[in-house]
């Protein structure tokens, strides 16, 4: 499950307990009801931090679920990770969409769609003492969701690093993601990642910027991106001309 926190202009999205924190169909829909309350809450100058207890920030989606729910069948696996599968994509969608800049702090390892949570934030900061990224895919034998390979192809600009990471399961720690631009900074320990995501937030809710805006022009970074998860831009003008 998942905490929602505000304290001043920043939210606090928290992935909470020990566990590995996999992505099935109740964290995610606790994770997007959390996010609806966020956008419905949101003035100027809010800011969204979503950090994760324990020693991982996320390991991806819930196979142990898929399996134990599926009867015996491993048709029926198959299906429930599909499931789960989709109901992630909204997960993208909403951040994507989200009117307010969004840091994650991975405080733990991320792996498969755990990292493509971290992904899918404006900023990502990263403990570099037991923390590594990796897309498992090749490894476990599945191929991507058509919005992972948008998603990272949006966010990571070098094909050598896409490379790395999708098609070699290359296991990635915090000082190497910021060389290969897959995250923001590294940082000597959970405290001090979530500590340089606040300080961050701090400086952008003092921009006041206008939530929609701010969207709208996310949006507008990753048309490959919005196609994928179906979102529309539009076009805003509320400066004072």
């Amino acid at each position: 499950m998942c905490t929602l926190e505000k304290r001043g202009n920043i939210f606090f999205l928290t992935l909470t307990g020990a566990d590995e924190h996999r992505l099935n169909p109740t964290l995610i829909s606790s994770i997007r009801s959390s996010l609806s309350e966020v956008k419905s809450q949101s003035t100027r100058g809010n800011v969204l931090i979503t950090v994760a207890d324990g020693k991982f920030f996320s390991n991806g989606f819930d196979l142990a679920w898929a399996q134990s729910s599926s009867g015996g069948s491993p048709s029926e696996a198959v299906n429930l990770l599909r499931h789960m599968v989709s109901l992630f994509k909204d997960v993208v969608s909403d951040l994507i969409s989200l009117p307010m800049p969004t840091i994650a702090a991975i405080t733990g390892h991320a792996a498969a769609a755990g990292l493509m949570l971290a992904m899918s934030h404006d900023y990502v900061m990263m403990r570099r003492d037991r923390a590594v990224l990796y897309m498992s895919e090749v490894d476990i034998g599945m191929t991507l969701p058509d919005y992972f390979t948008a998603l990272v192809r949006s966010k990571v600009s070098k094909p050598e690093v896409r490379r790395d990471v999708l098609l070699r399961g290359m296991r990635v720690k915090a000082d190497d993601a910021v060389d290969k631009g897959l995250i923001d900074s590294a940082h000597d320990s959970a405290e001090k990642a979530v500590e340089a995501a606040v300080r961050m937030g701090d400086e952008l809710a003092k921009r006041k910027w206008d939530g929609e805006v701010y969207g709208e022009i996310r949006k507008s970074l990753y048309p490959e991106l919005i196609n994928v998860l179906g979102l529309t831009s539009k076009e805003l003008v509320k400066a004072k001309l």
